[in-house]
């Protein structure tokens, strides 16, 4: 009998793809999550904030990673988490993570964030993965956010007014040339959270926008 071949989700073909054709860049990498996962003027301030705030839980959050990429920022999380969950929709770049980042307290998996049941954890992390996604596929999020008591969300954002959550199709690319960007707690989404704080802001050059970090603390 034929072995019956699993066909890829849509998002996960797309994301597939975008490693696969580097279109986040990267050449000379296996995988490689853009420059947002590696340059320093961006890495640096936000890994200082998100480490400051782990810290300042002593170290008792379970932390859950929803798009951890090829995992060269969560690798500096493990060690300040009671338990660490990295999560991407492309089960090769899981397998590699597996292979390279091992922790006693640390585990990946393959799921698409959108469709799939989510682990217990105190604290997601969602850094520039909504920005790349349908409204469809983020409401279906949003909806599962509310049994976690912190959300580290980061998304890029245009400077100044913009109209927030315009739709798109999940790619490589994000809402800024429509003069757009997520926010969870405009419309269509409205996510009710407790309290809201600017954990970090980075303003890039040449007007492509800026990368803002929020800690929401949810009901």
């Amino acid at each position: 009998m034929k072995k019956q071949v699993k066909t890829p989700w849509p998002t996960q073909a797309v994301m597939q793809q975008v490693y696969e054709k580097h279109l986040w860049g990267g050449k000379g990498f296996d995988f490689y999550s853009g420059e947002g996962s590696h340059n320093p003027t961006i890495t640096e301030p936000y890994l200082k904030a998100v480490l400051d705030f782990l810290k300042s839980e002593n170290n008792k959050l379970t932390v859950c990673d929803l798009g951890c990429g090829d995992f060269n920022i969560g690798k500096h999380f493990v060690a300040f988490s009671k338990k660490y969950i990295a999560i991407d929709i492309v089960e090769s770049l899981i397998k590699r993570n597996q292979a390279l980042f091992k922790a006693d307290n640390l585990e990946f998996h393959c799921l698409d964030i959108s469709k799939d049941k989510l682990p217990k954890a105190d604290c997601i992390i969602l850094r520039q993965v909504l920005q790349h996604l349908s409204n469809t596929e983020i409401k279906c999020i949003v909806n599962k956010l509310s049994s976690y008591q912190y959300i580290i969300l980061t998304e890029h954002l245009p400077i100044g007014d913009f109209v927030p959550n315009k739709d798109k199709i999940a790619s490589q690319g994000i809402r800024l040339k429509q003069n757009s960007g997520v926010d969870l707690l405009a419309e269509p989404f409205v996510l009710k959270v407790k309290s809201t704080e600017i954990l970090n802001e980075v303003v890039l050059d040449n007007n492509k926008g800026r990368i803002v970090t929020n800690l929401y603390e949810v009901f």
